[in-house]
């Protein structure tokens, strides 16, 4: 089966094959397993750390992201109740933080990646 490569970052996929998982499955919603990775693809061996450090830039990824939601809350909250006061907006803004951080934290790492391995399709030689 053949994924996008925004499906793939999506799901979390990985992004030279589109097929295997990088993190470990029905983990996500566990607040101290989110963030186990697989160390390879299952399907086509590729590593998911190429280098110690290698995630540092999902960081400014994960920042713009929740900007993004910020700003969706903050505009949000505004045309809901526009006499709000700023403890419910910092109350707000914290607990969207916290819910969205397990699946932030992923699609970040999934997009960082993405950016310097190109999809190849499955290029392993069939076995007869």
């Amino acid at each position: 089966m053949k994924f996008s490569t925004l499906k793939s970052i999506y799901q979390c996929k990985c992004p030279r094959c589109h097929e295997g998982d990088m993190f470990l499955r029905g983990k996500l919603l566990s607040p101290t397993k989110f963030t186990f990775m697989n160390k390879s693809c299952a399907h086509c061996e590729q590593s998911f750390e190429p280098e110690p450090g290698y995630y540092f830039g999902a960081m400014f990824i994960s920042y713009g992201i929740n900007t993004g939601i910020f700003i969706a809350a903050w505009i949000a909250l505004t045309v809901i109740k526009p006499d709000y006061s700023l403890t419910l907006l910092l109350t707000l803004l914290g607990v969207a933080a916290i819910v969205f951080l397990p699946f932030i934290y992923r699609v970040s790492r999934s997009i960082w990646i993405a950016i310097f391995i190109p999809y190849r399709g499955d290029d392993r030689q069939p076995s007869n």
